[in-house]
Protein backbone atom coordinates (compact mmCIF):
# COMPACT_ATOMS: atom_id res chain seq x y z
CA UNK A 1 0.00 0.00 0.00
CA UNK A 2 1.34 3.51 -0.89
CA UNK A 3 0.85 6.25 1.98
CA UNK A 4 1.41 9.93 1.16
CA UNK A 5 0.57 12.55 3.22
CA UNK A 6 -1.33 15.29 1.64
CA UNK A 7 -2.57 19.04 3.26
CA UNK A 8 -5.94 20.30 2.50
CA UNK A 9 -6.92 21.52 -1.22
CA UNK A 10 -3.74 19.11 -2.43
CA UNK A 11 -4.17 16.52 -4.62
CA UNK A 12 -3.12 12.51 -5.71
CA UNK A 13 -3.54 11.54 -9.07
CA UNK A 14 -3.84 7.67 -10.12
CA UNK A 15 -3.09 7.15 -13.55
CA UNK A 16 -3.86 10.37 -15.48
CA UNK A 17 -7.45 10.69 -15.30
CA UNK A 18 -8.50 10.11 -11.50
CA UNK A 19 -7.51 12.43 -8.84
CA UNK A 20 -8.43 12.40 -5.33
CA UNK A 21 -8.17 15.85 -3.45
CA UNK A 22 -8.62 17.04 0.04
CA UNK A 23 -11.22 19.37 0.44
CA UNK A 24 -11.45 19.44 4.25
CA UNK A 25 -10.32 18.17 7.04
CA UNK A 26 -12.28 18.41 10.54
CA UNK A 27 -10.76 16.40 13.41
CA UNK A 28 -10.45 12.96 12.87
CA UNK A 29 -12.22 12.87 9.32
CA UNK A 30 -11.03 14.12 6.00
CA UNK A 31 -13.18 15.01 3.15
CA UNK A 32 -11.97 13.84 -0.26
CA UNK A 33 -13.00 15.04 -3.73
CA UNK A 34 -12.57 11.96 -6.50
CA UNK A 35 -12.59 13.37 -10.51
CA UNK A 36 -12.97 10.49 -12.66
CA UNK A 37 -14.31 9.58 -16.00
CA UNK A 38 -17.85 8.84 -15.89
CA UNK A 39 -17.23 5.22 -16.58
CA UNK A 40 -15.33 4.61 -14.06
CA UNK A 41 -17.75 3.22 -10.87
CA UNK A 42 -16.72 4.66 -7.27
CA UNK A 43 -17.97 3.61 -4.07
CA UNK A 44 -16.93 3.87 -0.66
CA UNK A 45 -15.43 0.42 0.58
CA UNK A 46 -17.97 -0.77 2.76
CA UNK A 47 -21.01 -0.19 0.59
CA UNK A 48 -19.47 -2.02 -2.33
CA UNK A 49 -18.92 -4.84 0.03
CA UNK A 50 -22.93 -4.58 0.82
CA UNK A 51 -23.18 -4.66 -3.04
CA UNK A 52 -21.17 -7.72 -3.29
CA UNK A 53 -22.97 -9.69 -0.57
CA UNK A 54 -26.48 -8.73 -1.69
CA UNK A 55 -25.26 -9.79 -4.92
CA UNK A 56 -23.97 -12.86 -3.59
CA UNK A 57 -27.08 -13.88 -1.82
CA UNK A 58 -29.58 -13.11 -5.41
CA UNK A 59 -27.67 -15.59 -7.24
CA UNK A 60 -28.01 -18.39 -4.80
CA UNK A 61 -31.28 -17.55 -4.24
CA UNK A 62 -31.95 -17.66 -8.08
CA UNK A 63 -29.84 -21.23 -8.29
CA UNK A 64 -31.85 -22.67 -5.79
CA UNK A 65 -34.88 -21.41 -7.62
CA UNK A 66 -33.54 -22.70 -10.86
CA UNK A 67 -32.67 -26.22 -9.14
CA UNK A 68 -36.73 -26.23 -7.75
CA UNK A 69 -38.33 -25.53 -11.18
CA UNK A 70 -35.79 -28.44 -13.15
CA UNK A 71 -36.80 -30.68 -10.33
CA UNK A 72 -40.47 -29.84 -10.56
CA UNK A 73 -40.17 -30.29 -14.32
CA UNK A 74 -38.46 -33.40 -14.14
CA UNK A 75 -41.08 -34.67 -11.55
CA UNK A 76 -43.78 -33.43 -14.61
CA UNK A 77 -41.92 -35.42 -17.26
CA UNK A 78 -42.03 -38.51 -14.93
CA UNK A 79 -45.76 -38.25 -14.29
CA UNK A 80 -46.25 -37.78 -18.33
CA UNK A 81 -44.33 -41.05 -18.99
CA UNK A 82 -46.28 -42.95 -16.41
CA UNK A 83 -49.80 -42.01 -17.29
Amino acid sequence: MLVLSRKKNESILIGSDIEVKILAIEGDQIKLGVAAPSDIEIYRKELYEDILKENNQAATISIDVLELLQKSNENKQTDSLED
